[in-house]
């Protein structure tokens, strides 16, 4: 029996699996083979099984990366069926595959406030983690207490939060490792005033985002004592299309997919912005978006 074989006891498993609609974006190829697990059991499991010489990469909603057009030679691995959710006192407990709004929408809901700016993030708790997403001057780390991860070998561990390198949207992991849960420590507060909070800030992003427009959310990091998109702004870049591909005239730091973009147009948007803002201001644009299995890949 193959590995792939063995791999169908764990999850769901499909080979050749177009990923354009599994990334907010809606670019890409097929990855050769993705994998769905069936709980935090099945991912250590089938760790052990895939072969070592298959790459394996992680997706959530796909909210930060992008797929390149050729596809990818690899082992994209789901988390949407991890959706356990557990709230104790001040202690919230979420599994890589919940989704930020929705986590935070439930901390609201139990009078815990810390994380009212997940609601804006349309992404998912893992990649929350991974990246360190941050929005209205919060940020993962504020309330992260402990994650758990799977090796790439299986193995399962506990890390506390000063136990972890973390640092401006990334979260520094071992190699191939997994994130698999989180646990926030958040503060009370009266639920109507946080969920008034999540309402302002959604207000506000649906005012300043192209939220409507498939997109791959913020570009570039912000540079540090400034903002990505002023200075893309300031090289008159907005509304500037490669393809099918635009940087957004509501926000300076998207790039939005007009029907047919591919790939391959958003990065030579998004070296064009780097070119134009380098040469102007001396400063180099660092991206927070990731190609998978491509050289903006974070660990």
């Amino acid at each position: 029996m193959s590995w792939w074989q063995r791999l169908e006891a764990c999850g769901e498993c499909r080979e050749y699996e177009p990923l354009a609609s599994r990334t907010t974006m809606g670019t890409g190829g097929s990855v050769r083979w993705f994998f769905m697990p069936l709980d935090v059991n099945a991912i250590a499991e089938a760790m052990k099984i895939i072969p070592l010489s298959v790459k394996v990469i992680g997706i959530g909603r796909g909210s930060n990366s992008l797929v390149p057009d050729v596809g990818l030679e690899a082992l994209v691995m789901d988390f949407s069926k991890l959706q356990h959710l557990s709230i104790t006192g001040n202690s919230l407990i979420a599994q890589c595959g919940m989704r930020m709004p929705k986590l935070a929408q439930h901390a609201a809901n139990h009078g815990l406030c810390g994380l009212e700016f997940m609601a804006t993030i349309p992404g998912d708790v893992g990649g929350g983690i991974v990246m360190n997403a941050g929005a209205f001057g919060q940020q993962v780390s504020d309330t992260l207490q402990r994650i758990e991860i799977v090796h790439r070998d299986g193995q399962q561990q506990s890390i506390a939060r000063s136990e972890l390198q973390i640092s401006y949207r990334h979260t520094t992991l071992p190699v191939g490792a997994m994130v698999v849960q989180g646990e926030f420590n958040l503060a009370s507060a009266v639920p109507d005033d946080i969920r008034n909070k999540i309402r302002d800030m959604r207000a506000k992003r649906t005012a300043t985002q192209p939220l409507f427009q498939p997109n791959c959310g913020s570009v570039f990091k912000n540079p540090q004592g400034d903002h990505a998109a002023r200075l893309i702004e300031a090289c008159g870049l907005k509304g500037m299309q490669i393809g099918r591909a635009m940087i957004s005239e509501q926000h300076a730091n998207f790039i939005v997919n007009l029907d047919t973009a591919t790939t391959e147009d958003v990065l030579k948007l998004i070296k064009h912005a780097q070119k134009q803002v380098t040469e102007r201001f001396g400063v180099l644009l660092e991206t927070e978006v990731r190609v998978l299995g491509g050289y903006h890949e974070s660990t």
